[in-house]
C-alpha cells in the first residue's frame, strides 16, 4: 500500500497538537485509528517517525524531515483544489479568514449581498489573528482573508477595499472630565492612563498605540472584543478607539459618546489578501468589489451621522 494523503494529514496533525489524544479529536476519528495509520506511515517510510513518552510526543530527526516535506504536499495539494474550486470565478465553496476587529461588523453586510449576487457560493468563515490568517492562507487552509496592515506581503497578493477611520469613544462625562469635548481632539492628547485597548495580539491594539506614540506599558489592555470594550467606556472606566465599520451595532448604548479627531483623522487600512498564484483574478476582484461595497454602507452610516 502506498503512502496516502490521509496518512501525511493526520501525522502532521500530530506534529501540531503533540497529544494523540488531541490530534485524533482535530481530525475527526478515534485515537486508537490515528495511531494506526501513524504506524502504517512509519511501515512505508521504513523509518520511526514519534517517539511517545509519558505526557507528550517527540518527532524523530525523520519525522522532522517528513514533516516539512507532508506540509509542503498538504499545502500544494489545497493550492490544487483550490485553483480548480475558483477557476470560473465567486462559486461553490469559500474558505474566508477574518480578524475580530472586522468580522462582527462587516460580514454581515458583505454575505447578505453575496447571497443576493451569488446564490450558489458558500462561504464558510474562520476568524482569527492577522498572524494565525497568513499562516492560514500559506497553508492553503483559506482562501483569502481580510485583515488590516501591516502584515509581511511577500507571496501575497492584496486588494485595498476601504479606509476605516477611527473615533473616540467614552462617556460624555468623562470626556467632558478629562478636556477631550467637546470640540477635535488630537491622539496625542488622550492621557495614557485613560486609554483602555484589546489584549494583545490585536492589531487595531497596535495600530492605536502607534499612532497615540505610546508602548503597551502605558495602558490597560481591557478587553477580548470591541463590544466589551464599548459597555466599559460607556461606562466611564476609560477611553478607547472604535472604527467607523462599529458605530452601527456599537452605538445603540445611550450613554456612549463618540468624537472624531482632528484632521488628519487616524485610520485603518482594510485590504483582502491572497496567496500568490497562477489561479484566476476573477473570483478575488468579485469578491473584493462585494466587499468594499458593504464597507460604504458601514461607512456612510458613520459619516452621516457624525459628520467629518
Amino acid at each position: 500500500m502506498d503512502i496516502t494523503l490521509r496518512q501525511l494529514r493526520y501525522f502532521v496533525a500530530l506534529a501540531d497538537e503533540r497529544s494523540f489524544r488531541r490530534a485524533a479529536e482535530k481530525v475527526n476519528i478515534t485515537q486508537p485509528a490515528l495511531s494506526l495509520q501513524i504506524k502504517e506511515l512509519e511501515v512505508r517510510l521504513g523509518t520511526k517517525l514519534v517517539e511517545r513518552l509519558p505526557r507528550d510526543i517527540r518527532l524523530t530527526r525523520s519525522g522532522e524531515i517528513t514533516l516539512v516535506r507532508a506540509q509542503n504536499l498538504l499545502t500544494d495539494m489545497r493550492e490544487l483544489e483550490r485553483s480548480v474550486r475558483l477557476q470560473s470565478g465567486l462559486d461553490g465553496q469559500l474558505l474566508l479568514g477574518v480578524i475580530p476587529t472586522i468580522a462582527p461588523y462587516l460580514l454581515p453586510a458583505a454575505l447578505t449581498n453575496i447571497r443576493a449576487r451569488i446564490t450558489t457560493l458558500e462561504v464558510r468563515v474562520h476568524e482569527a489573528q492577522t498572524e494565525v490568517l497568513m499562516q492560514a492562507l500559506h497553508r492553503g487552509t483559506i482562501d483569502a482573508a481580510i485583515i488590516s496592515p501591516p502584515f509581511d506581503k511577500d507571496g501575497f497578493d492584496q486588494i485595498d477595499l476601504f479606509e476605516d477611520r477611527f473615533l473616540l469613544a467614552g462617556s460624555r462625562e468623562k470626556l467632558e472630565q478629562w478636556g477631550l469635548s467637546p470640540g477635535r481632539p488630537k491622539p496625542v492628547d488622550i492621557p495614557p492612563d485613560r486609554l483602555l485597548m484589546l489584549d494583545q495580539g490585536h492589531c487595531l491594539a497596535d495600530q492605536a498605540l502607534d499612532i497615540c506614540g505610546m508602548t503597551r506599558q502605558q495602558i490597560d489592555l481591557g478587553a477580548s472584543s470591541l463590544g466589551t470594550l464599548s459597555g466599559l467606556v460607556a461606562e466611564g472606566l476609560g477611553i478607547t478607539f472604535l472604527p467607523e465599520i462599529a458605530l452601527r451595532a456599537e452605538a445603540g448604548n445611550n450613554r456612549l459618546s463618540l468624537l472624531r479627531f482632528a484632521t488628519p483623522e487616524p485610520n485603518r487600512k482594510i485590504v483582502l489578501v491572497r496567496r500568490s498564484g497562477g489561479d484566476s483574478d476573477e473570483w478575488f476582484t468579485e469578491l473584493a468589489d462585494i466587499l468594499r461595497n458593504a464597507g460604504s454602507e458601514l461607512l456612510g452610516f458613520a459619516r452621516q451621522h457624525i459628520a467629518p
